[in-house]
């Protein structure tokens, strides 16, 4: 009776809160999207790999287009796909080119180069990624021998996190500035120089619980259980401190917060939806977030997919940014639905996902119908590609695109099945 109390609760807040019935995607539209997609980045994919060169020693994985480097999250997501194409060794290769660039300290840059880190803004630039990335590679290898040498080194890495940007009042974690957090003009941190706000923060703190987590499998699995337990602890902590501080009863949502007045930071952006990705919210609450935000239109839910910031937000817009920011503030992004399937999929919602993923890769196939590539991001109210702009050519004219993390788009649809 209480579990359909709760349904009942939430059915009427989802007709209340702006969501609309969709059509649902059948079976057969799925899977010939699925297939035209796969087939179209199994084809695309050796633009993403280059050789071992210079300062790194492993092949490495590159956005393409504008981005010719090796990127912390960008490398992390497209490992993940490679993974899922019986291709583990890329993200070791990752993870490796990473760890042997990492200093005494536990430093890493988020962006490595054939002549060596790229040294950013901040105290740590490179996001929490690290461990799972490891564990990622390692379970489907089959193999953990090979973390052995690097296990302190990945240690190490961690315990400079907790120095660098770990609140001690809270044990919640922060970006010094939210160019650190990938989403670069994220209006729910500070993303101005002259900001001087630092905000506890929804995923830097879940992307590290993801990260012990993680380390405390890899311990496991090499055999060091009392480290594993100092992890797994480690993790159960910080999950409690994200439930006890971020997690707003009124609202029903997970909001940044003010490090200096420990007030919410009221912006609905797709940052706030990290904790249901990890599933650490109770069902109830995580349920109502997604109804609440995730699938309303005045909120995240568009015509072509989700957004990456409230469309009641007054910073909300999609313009076409690539330099100095890449836009946040409102346009359709890859990794974005990959962080929102994983919470709709945590708490029930796989239906729902179902004409949102099929949405969203009716964008990527048109580009690459167009241009046998595609934008790093997508106008949420009419689905047109943005960054990088159409001028945007290489020496024969063609347009030279982005392809990156947009491969996870696939993983969202088998996702789905």
């Amino acid at each position: 009776m209480k579990h359909l109390l709760i349904l009942s609760m939430i059915t009427t807040l989802f007709l209340s809160s702006g969501c609309k019935a969709r059509p649902e995607a059948t079976d057969l539209e799925l899977q010939t999207v699925l297939t035209q997609l796969s087939d179209a980045f199994t084809r695309i994919s050796p633009r993403v790999i280059r050789p071992a060169e210079g300062f790194l020693k492993y092949p490495y994985l590159i956005p393409a287009g504008f981005y010719q480097q090796m990127w912390d999250w960008d490398g992390f997501f497209m490992g993940t796909w490679f993974i899922e194409k019986g291709q583990p060794e890329y993200m070791k290769y990752w993870a490796l080119n990473f760890l042997d660039g990492m200093n005494d300290n536990g430093y890493v840059a988020g962006c490595m180069t054939t002549e060596g880190p790229r040294v950013k803004r901040g105290t740590f630039f490179m996001k929490p990624f690290l461990s799972q990335g490891v564990l990622r590679a390692s379970e489907a290898l089959g193999d953990f021998e090979w973390v052995r040498p690097y296990y302190d080194r990945l240690c190490r890495v961690l315990t400079y996190r907790d120095a660098a940007q770990r609140d001690e009042d809270t044990g919640l974690y922060y970006w010094e500035m939210a160019f650190q957090s990938g989403a670069d003009n994220n209006p729910a941190l500070n993303y101005f120089a002259d900001d001087s706000r630092s905000f506890l923060a929804c995923d830097c703190s879940t992307m590290q619980l993801l990260e012990f987590r993680a380390q405390a499998a890899i311990a496991r699995a090499l055999g060091m259980s009392g480290e594993a337990d100092v992890w797994s602890a480690r993790a159960d902590e910080l999950t409690d401190a994200i439930l006890h501080t971020l997690w707003c009863a009124e609202d029903q949502c997970f909001y940044n917060v003010d490090r200096e007045t420990g007030d919410f930071y009221r912006r609905v952006s797709y940052s706030c939806f990290w904790p249901l990705y990890a599933g650490i919210a109770p069902e109830a609450d995580g349920r109502a977030m997604i109804a609440r935000y995730l699938l309303s239109e005045r909120h995240m839910r568009s015509p072509h997919g989700l957004r990456s910031l409230s469309a009641s937000d007054p910073d909300y817009n999609n313009k076409n940014i690539i330099l100095p920011f890449s836009n946040w503030q409102g346009p359709i992004w890859i990794p974005a639905l990959v962080v929102y399937a994983g919470g709709m999929l945590n708490y029930g919602f796989k239906e729902e996902l179902r004409p949102i993923a099929v949405e969203t890769a009716r964008l990527l196939l048109k580009d690459l119908d167009t241009f046998d590539t595609m934008h790093e991001n997508y106008h949420a109210e009419t689905g047109e590609g943005l960054a990088p702009a159409p001028d945007y050519v290489d020496a024969d004219g063609r347009f030279i695109g982005f392809i990156s993390w947009n491969l996870c788009a696939e993983s969202v649809l088998r996702s789905c099945q």
